[in-house]
């Protein structure tokens, strides 16, 4: 069998350390690549070993070569997903979609609609569906031991560090351009809520906003830049942030793609500036309330204010309750009938908890013709439903009916 050849739109983090990576480890060969950073264009193109007339700096001159590869991974920023996926569509491409699908509820139908008339497919990088973790809970929630669903109780608890690198210094900390925190964020949790309620949302509602990360919190004799500030302990210090880590790895590699040194991006980009320029406007921490169709309620909370850098869920039922935690692998099942408690541990290695591999993984089986797309667009609408209309209820202080 020949190897799949895939190219990838948008080299950032996600596209070519995760994305492109993972399809090359797996089998798959990276034939052109799409990027308007030229450093980080033959950066990525050298590590593939792509000629110079595979690179491109604007997907409209990659597609205009017409169907050159056998798929393709869109993983540019939120506002630029749409275009370059409906005419890679209109090629007959397969395409690996980045979450968020898009930032407007009527792009969805634009997508379907162009799905609907090629031959190629969108799937969604729903990455968290094909992690261990959310595969056992999964099976506990149709399992029937939890009797009747009632509530499911899910905490996306980011991490201070990882909100200030993200949405106060990151692409993520302006929305436009880019996606609304929770959507940007959190959409792929609203994809597990709803598979774990196995029902379609009948109303949302949200409340949130930019609590901290503003000018009127910045600490007495705060200098615009973390290199030179002399304030002591402060937890957004990029020195201590980024110092401190793997110089190999996410985020650390954010910061130093195209070639550039740490301490250069330090001193002079934008993960070295202070969180409280106030040049961000997403929110730091949000709550969302989702009433299902089939009567079970959902509650999700996305904070920046946790040290943890994971989940944390309780799938609440009339003969038992479910908790567990996904940095941890663990899961614990109490049983109302019997007083039995069951613990066990499942595998959460590597990024997402196995997700990006598993994703790669899945999507790499569709396109041998050994499966089904792993996380379809059609599959994906109500996700992204939800958190549209959970930005809507947090503005506007109304609760958003379906």
């Amino acid at each position: 069998m020949n190897p799949v050849r895939v190219a990838i739109i948008g080299c950032g983090n996600r596209g070519a350390d995760v994305y492109a990576r993972h399809l090359s480890a797996q089998g798959a060969v990276i034939t052109h690549v799409v990027e308007p950073r030229p450093a980080r264009l033959a950066e990525v193109a050298a590590r593939h070993d792509i000629p110079p007339q595979a690179q491109f700096t604007h997907w409209d001159a990659f597609l205009a070569q017409g169907r050159v590869a056998d798929a393709v991974v869109i993983a540019t920023p939120d506002h630029d997903h749409v275009r370059p996926c409906l005419q890679a569509l209109a090629l007959g491409y397969d395409v690996l979609l980045e979450k968020p699908i898009c930032l407007h509820p009527h792009e969805l139908d634009l997508l379907l609609t162009a799905e609907a008339a090629s031959t190629g497919t969108v799937t969604v990088c729903h990455v968290l569906r094909t992690t261990a973790f959310f595969t056992a809970v999964q099976e506990v929630a149709v399992s029937g031991r939890l009797g009747t669903l009632i509530g499911i109780v899910h905490a996306e608890n980011v991490a201070h560090w990882h909100y200030a690198h993200s949405y106060v210094r990151g692409n993520w900390r302006a929305s436009p351009p880019a996606a609304p925190f929770l959507l940007a964020k959190a959409c792929h949790d609203l994809d597990l809520l709803r598979a774990l309620a196995g029902s379609a949302p009948r109303r949302v509602s949200s409340e949130g906003g930019l609590h901290h990360f503003r000018p009127e919190h910045a600490p007495p004799g705060a200098t615009d830049r973390c290199v030179t500030c002399p304030v002591q302990n402060c937890p957004s210090d990029a020195r201590r942030i980024y110092r401190t880590r793997d110089p190999h790895a996410w985020p650390v590699t954010v910061l130093t793609a195209g070639g550039q040194t740490l301490e250069e991006a330090l001193q002079d980009g934008p993960y070295g500036e202070c969180v409280y320029l106030g040049r961000n406007d997403v929110a730091d921490h949000q709550a969302v309330t989702v009433h299902f169709r089939n009567n079970v309620t959902a509650q999700l909370t996305v904070s920046a204010f946790t040290h943890n850098n994971t989940r944390t869920l309780k799938l609440l039922g009339t003969h038992g309750e479910l908790r567990a935690h996904m940095e941890r692998g663990e899961l614990e099942f109490h049983d109302f009938r019997t007083g039995h408690s069951d613990r066990w541990t499942v595998d959460t290695t590597g990024n997402h908890g196995g997700g990006d591999q598993g994703l790669v993984r899945a999507w790499l089986a569709f396109l041998r013709g050994q499966s089904a797309p792993p996380t379809p667009l059609a599959e994906s609408l109500d996700s992204h439903l939800m958190a549209f209309a959970a930005e809507e209820s947090r503005l506007t202080g109304l609760t958003v009916a379906f």
